[in-house]
């Protein structure tokens, strides 16, 4: 089994002063691409780029558990967008004039890349003003490559695992918030993600015994825990509501036999894991332990 993603990088020149709210990186970002995506693909004469990739709609609850073959997440409400950004490395910075910048942008349906309309779309946003001053930048380059991840085990024998959660993660178990990402909880929801996102946007869900699964991953113990809160909240432009977008940031080891697990974390790395992914949240780096 594979899981398959195009990985963008887009290169800045900042034209002004540039200031990234501390945690609002990703927020800033996103924002100003709804707008300006919107107008790249009706300019494009593809005005269903704009639905396909930013406002997926959501199918009837019987469609969508069919497509997942009765796997849908609990508590589902909407589809996943097939995108996240990564630009937490500029949250708090200012960006002087002259200097350059970069985010990253990780899609997931594979299907038409649309490299001309995001392309696009961030040359706008740059000439249009980056976070509240609108403060202008000039789109130089941009990268894209094809990434192929193996979701088979690893090859011998993986004992300890270290995550660090490097943006806000927030998850859910039983509908409360989860204090401490437990091992199953964790890759349980890596799982679902994945699964998700290939039954939507890619050859389909994973060919795997869930229940099995998180029977294996209940055997993985944390052995070193060292997370604490991160309060950030967004304001919708949109609806000017304010809402909570923050988790816990940290690291945390885990011991077992993580052979089969370690690929999943891996692709959590692309994906994101938890909620609010979309903007950058539930980034995670994986080390392994000696």
């Amino acid at each position: 089994m594979n899981f398959e993603l195009i990985s963008f990088r887009f290169h800045f020149e900042a034209v002004e002063p540039i200031y990234f709210g501390a945690g609002k990186a990703g927020n800033i970002v996103r924002g100003a691409f709804g707008i300006h995506f919107r107008e790249m693909a009706e300019q494009l004469g593809q005005p269903e780029l704009f639905e396909r990739i930013f406002q997926p709609a959501i199918e009837e609850q019987a469609e969508l558990t069919e497509k997942l073959e009765g796997r849908a997440p609990s508590g589902l409400g909407d589809l996943p967008r097939p995108f996240v950004f990564r630009a937490g490395h500029l949250d708090g910075r200012t960006i002087g004039r002259g200097q350059g910048f970069h985010f990253d942008l990780h899609l997931f349906d594979t299907r038409d890349p649309a490299i001309d309309a995001f392309t696009g779309a961030f040359a706008r946003v740059a000439e249009a003003g980056f976070g509240a001053n609108r403060s202008k930048a000039a789109l130089r380059s941009t990268d894209h490559r094809a990434v192929q991840l193996s979701l088979m085990p690893r090859r011998g024998h993986v004992g300890g695992v270290r995550v660090r959660f490097v943006t806000p993660t927030e998850m859910k178990s039983d509908g409360r918030l989860v204090a401490e990402p437990e091992f199953p909880i964790l890759i349980s929801r890596i799982r679902d993600r994945v699964s998700t996102l290939r039954a939507l946007y890619g050859p389909g869900p994973l060919a795997l015994d869930f229940r099995a699964f998180s029977e294996r991953a209940s055997s993985i113990a944390i052995t070193r825990c060292e997370i604490e809160r991160s309060p950030v909240a967004r304001r919708s432009s949109r609806t000017g509501q304010t809402h909570p977008i923050g988790g816990f940031l940290g690291e945390v080891d885990y011991e077992g036999d993580l052979s089969e697990f370690v690929p999943y974390l891996e692709a959590a790395r692309w994906t994101g894991v938890g909620r609010h992914t979309v903007w950058g949240n539930g980034a995670i780096e994986i080390e392994a332990l000696a």
